[in-house]
């Protein structure tokens, strides 16, 4: 049954109180969290960036960073990636479950209304009718109507719960583009992985033709007596030595090619290798690097570390609204009446609680404090992951600098190296040099070319590295891009 009865003058006039009520405790509000303080460095290194080459410090890359290689190839091996990578759907996932729950908590903000509706067999007893209860019969009655309550929220312990709500999709939204980074910067490495070692096994494939060549030649003036037995051996061992370089790379080359076709969401069984040349790429004139004052904003790890310090403030915020009163007010309103016929009438209550701790052993403060604690915890991981990323710039910047002077020393030492077996052969050729000395010429011109392919594309990866630490981002499509901080903020 639904309570007591009132007339219907006394139910209106109440529930027009409702929203008098219910507005004035809308106004009450928790602590809010205020974001760090940007970084006042203006570099990442002691020396200027000025002086490495290619880089120029500003608002930082592109959206799609990836261009700045200026390889059609690459855009589209990253266009595939970025559709059907399996992690990135994942993580897409998380973040539309987080948005959801924000939604939940936003609902505790709001009266909630249910419907109710009961069904009774009675019989009074003598503790409620006395003796007149042997003739009182059985009855069967009914109650329906609406049940309305309202958790005034005096101070914000509610709002707290969707503030943490709304920091806990701002970090799944920046894991998102973490995710998304990861995946395209692993497919730009792994492209220049495989055109770095198809470069090697080019290199090596020249090689080997080369000693077969040259074992040729040995061979046929051993016939003429020109040479001794122990130089065809030497020339033999020295092509079958260089052979043996080629399957490690050929698999190296293979495991690559299948972590591409991981990344892409495709099957290796199904993937077609698209082939990208070290020659056909090119770096931009500059490469954008982003001020650490606007870093904070670009890198999603740091994005996801204030998001968890935001959460960890909301938590504070919930664990002092517990220290204080809880007022709610519940209202039902609906008719009664007895199942066998008879009239039906309008029945209303109207309740207001206010519930108050007072000992709770101490718990209620200790779950303060902690939150407190939990929040410096969260600062200092924010402030290490600042750090970090700042670390990562300045090894990069550094790196991208020692790879211009690796390249050039390289080129110098495969020229001289070329020179030098030149000569060494015409040398053999004549008769003034011995054939270990055409193997010691040969080891340096290999070690030479090989070094010239892994220092070029080891320049590449570094760029592409610098670009993912300096501010890097991937332009996802709506659903899955990393910018839904302003849709979850709340309203004053």
């Amino acid at each position: 049954m639904f309570g007591p009865r009132r007339s219907a003058p006394h139910t209106a006039r109440a529930l027009a109180l409702l929203p008098t009520v219910l507005l004035a405790a809308g106004c009450a509000s928790g602590p809010r969290y205020v974001r760090p303080a940007d970084p006042q460095e203006s570099s990442y290194t002691q020396t200027s960036a000025a002086t490495v080459q290619h880089v120029s410090l500003g608002k930082g890359p592109p959206d799609a960073w990836w261009t700045l290689l200026g390889s059609d190839q690459i855009d589209r091996l990253v266009a595939l990636a970025l559709q059907n990578n399996q992690s990135l759907a994942g993580a897409q996932a998380h973040l539309a479950a987080a948005r959801e729950r924000i939604r939940v908590a936003r609902g505790a903000l709001y009266p909630e209304v249910d419907a109710a509706a009961g069904v009774q067999r009675t019989r009074f007893g003598a503790t409620v009718l006395g003796p007149l209860a042997k003739d009182f019969p059985l009855f069967s009655a009914y109650a329906a109507g609406a049940e309305v309550s309202y958790d005034f929220d005096l101070f914000g312990g509610t709002r707290s719960r969707v503030d943490q709500a709304a920091a806990t999709a701002q970090y799944e939204s920046d894991e998102l583009g973490a995710v998304a980074l990861s995946v395209s910067g692993n497919v730009v490495i792994e492209v220049l992985q495989i055109a770095a070692l198809r470069a090697q096994i080019r290199v090596m494939e020249g090689i080997v033709a080369d000693d077969e060549h040259m074992l040729g030649l040995i061979r046929a003036a051993r016939e003429a007596g020109a040479v001794s037995a122990m130089d065809v051996l030497s020339a033999q061992s020295q092509a079958d030595h260089d052979r043996t370089l080629l399957p490690p790379l050929q698999q190296q080359l293979s495991a690559a090619q299948d972590a591409l076709a991981s990344l892409s969401g495709v099957a290796p069984s199904n993937w077609t290798p698209i082939e990208v040349e070290l020659g056909t790429l090119k770096l931009a004139d500059d490469m954008p690097v982003a001020l650490p004052s606007e870093l904070v904003h670009r890198r999603p790890d740091i994005g996801a570390a204030e998001a968890q310090l935001h959460a960890a403030s909301a938590a504070v915020g919930i664990a002092t609204a517990n220290l204080y009163p809880h007022l709610t007010l519940s209202a039902r309103i609906g008719g009664e009446g007895l199942l066998g016929g008879g009239p039906s009438e309008t029945a209303w209550n109207l309740l207001g609680g206010l519930t108050m701790p007072v000992f709770h052993g101490g718990a209620l403060t200790a779950e303060r404090r902690a939150a407190q604690d939990e929040y410096q915890a969260a600062f200092a991981a924010y402030r290490q992951t600042v750090l970090n990323a700042f670390s990562q710039v300045a090894a990069s910047l550094q790196a991208l600098g020692n790879d211009a002077e690796s390249l050039l020393t390289q080129s110098r030492a495969l020229d001289s190296a070329s020179a030098s077996l030149a000569l060494t052969k015409q040398a053999y050729a004549a008769g003034n040099a011995g054939y270990l000395q055409v193997l010691d010429a040969q080891r340096l011109h290999q070690q030479a070319q090989l070094g010239e392919v892994q220092a070029y594309s080891q320049r590449y990866v570094d760029a592409v590295k610098l670009l993912l630490a300096a501010g890097g981002r991937v332009d996802l499509p709506p659903d899955r891009s990393r910018n839904e901080k302003a849709a979850f903020q709340l309203k004053p």
